[in-house]
């Protein structure tokens, strides 16, 4: 007897799970409101795609239950994410850890993920809004009558799901949500997966965007915008660190972004959805010490004593950034080098290394990579997704409360959490023998 598996969300994880449970044995069914599957793979990894890291361990992602992300992925680790990939025909290009397609193309990927749908025949309705989820329905088929094997599953006392649909509807044995966050919702991401699990009892922490820039209070944004520099960047509720990272920081005309930023911000959302002021320190000299910046500056102040401050960060640091040193330092550009007091030079070393700027918002979903929040874990089987609540129930991916940083580490979730509940899900409802 094949088990019937209707999918809802044709992402990363979504199309993972339809070609392990079809590969369990499972007919499976895979459901996509957007006209086709797969859109946001394409934008990943800047179009190029990263497919994973080398790099795998508990520090990568955030989760209510730190331990939950890694316990699901050391079930399908990179080596057989690796297999999966290569089977379907990817070559793997490795970048310091970072994998890639070696086409350099996102577009690969979602072809031969597609091309393995079609291969394990999984049946793929595009443009199909879910209306509603039926569960406890056994008798009844996609074509609205029973049937022997709709009986006969009934009988056996397993699970069944009709989902209804635009489309029509949908008899499932083994239902997963795939439905994505709210990150990104032109490419189908729309929030509507977290009411689906909410009305199967689950609990939802508030999901908000993660991976997005900062915005900031102050006013200076605007003539300092387009630079790109290499800093560290920490953010702060008063005493309390809540992260660092660092990388290429890039300015903007509202604020901070880059990859260290993108690392941390899901901190910064958090705090300030409790109303919290947050605050980011920047350090944009983080190769040296703070004592060496002070004797680099000094050394500066001799050797160029008789140059125009204007030109004392020249080949340091970009000119608008130097510009605005000088100006929150209260230090005239004309004024010639040699006459920095050490009290100055003290001011100088403070901005460039702790220079503090207020975070005012998070970029909305819109621009975020991924959420923080959705589904607690704590109400998920980490062995196999399935969920606590409702047997035969599966949710996968960026549904769940699970964010990882950037560099390949939401798709590693993506394919793990897919290829464990498809496992799980379309494996026999029961010996026929």
């Amino acid at each position: 007897m094949r088990k019937r598996v209707v999918i809802i969300g044709a992402g990363a994880s979504g199309m993972t799970a339809a070609v392990f449970a079809a590969r369990a044995g499972a007919e499976v069914t895979l459901l996509e409101h957007k006209d086709r599957v797969g859109k946001k793979i394409l934008s990943t990894g800047n179009g190029k795609c990263n497919l994973s890291n080398r790099r795998l361990d508990e520090s990568c992602y955030r989760s209510g239950l730190p331990d939950f992300p890694m316990e699901v992925i050391r079930r399908f680790p990179l080596e057989k994410t690796l297999e999966f990939f290569e089977g379907l025909g990817i070559v793997i290009k490795d970048r310091d850890g970072y994998l890639y397609p070696y086409s350099g193309q996102a577009s690969s990927v979602l072809d031969v993920l597609r091309s393995g749908l079609e291969a394990e025949r999984v049946r793929v309705v595009t443009e199909c809004t879910v209306k509603k989820i039926i569960s406890g329905t056994a008798t009844l088929s996609k074509e609205g009558g029973g049937s022997g094997r709709d009986r006969a599953g009934k009988a056996a006392g397993k699970p069944d799901f009709l989902v209804e649909s635009n489309q029509g509807s949908f008899y499932g044995d083994a239902l997963i949500l795939a439905c994505g966050s709210k990150a990104a919702p032109v490419t189908g991401s729309d929030g509507s997966g977290y009411e689906l699990a909410r009305r199967f009892g689950h609990r939802i922490i508030k999901p908000l965007p993660a991976l997005v820039q900062l915005r900031c209070r102050e006013s200076f944004y605007k003539q300092i915008s387009g630079i790109r520099t290499e800093a560290s960047v920490s953010l702060w509720c008063g005493s309390q660190k809540l992260g660092g990272d660092r990388g290429e920081l890039q300015l903007t005309d509202y604020g901070i972004s880059g990859i260290p930023v993108f690392q941390v911000s899901r901190f910064a959302a958090r705090a300030l959805d409790e109303k919290r002021r947050v605050t980011a320190r920047i350090d944009f000299f983080p190769g040296a010490s703070r004592k060496e910046t002070a004797v680099m500056m000094r050394e500066r102040r001799k050797n160029h004593a008789d140059k125009a401050m204007e030109a004392f960060f020249t080949g340091w640091f970009p000119k608008k950034l130097s510009q605005l040193f000088l100006k929150l330092a209260g230090i005239r550009p004309e004024r010639p080098a040699g006459s920095l007091s050490e009290e100055e030079i003290q001011s100088l070393t403070e901005l460039i290394k702790e220079f503090e700027t207020e975070i005012a918002s998070v970029n909305p979903f819109e621009n975020a990579q991924i959420c923080c929040g959705g589904v607690d874990v704590r109400e998920i089987n980490p062995k196999t997704l399935e969920s606590k609540r409702k047997k035969g129930l599966y949710l996968i991916g960026e549904l769940l409360d699970v964010d990882g940083i950037c560099g390949g580490y939401n798709l590693q979730w993506a394919w793990s959490t897919g290829a464990i509940a498809g496992t799980h899900a379309g494996r026999c409802l029961y010996d026929t023998n």
